[in-house]
């Protein structure tokens, strides 16, 4: 199991720009990473992800307006966020999987190593 924290949530008014951290007890190269997102009432749902080639991948609201990057000496995972909207107000997770696949901001499969406990993104309008 690995070990997982994230920081850096905090309250942005709408247009606004914030960049969350995970840090990763562990080598990040060894798993798939990902931000998750969930807000009261909703589904968790995937916002990026990134290989073990530095390969990303994106949800669609995500798309241009998000940047998912690692750090391998650090063994941190950052979200760049940027043109923010209200409607992306929620907790923020970090995830290491074993899965070796991507597609639409998530890592494939139920093979999760780790979650953080979340960060909490405010955006108002």
């Amino acid at each position: 199991q690995v070990q997982l924290v994230e920081s850096g949530g905090g309250s942005v008014q709408a247009g606004g720009s914030l960049k969350v951290s995970c840090a990763v007890s562990g080598d990040i190269e060894k798993y798939c990473m990902a931000w998750y997102r969930q807000t009261a009432g909703k589904e968790r749902e995937g916002v990026a992800a990134i290989g073990r080639t530095d390969v990303p991948s994106y949800a669609d609201f995500a798309l241009g307006r998000f940047t998912i990057s690692k750090d391998r000496a650090k063994n941190t995972l950052y979200l760049e966020m940027s043109s923010l909207k209200p409607n992306d107000t929620a907790r923020y997770y970090c995830a290491a999987s074993r899965s070796y696949q991507l597609i639409r901001g998530e890592c494939t499969g139920n093979q999760f190593a780790g979650w953080g406990q979340g960060t909490l993104v405010t955006v108002s309008s």
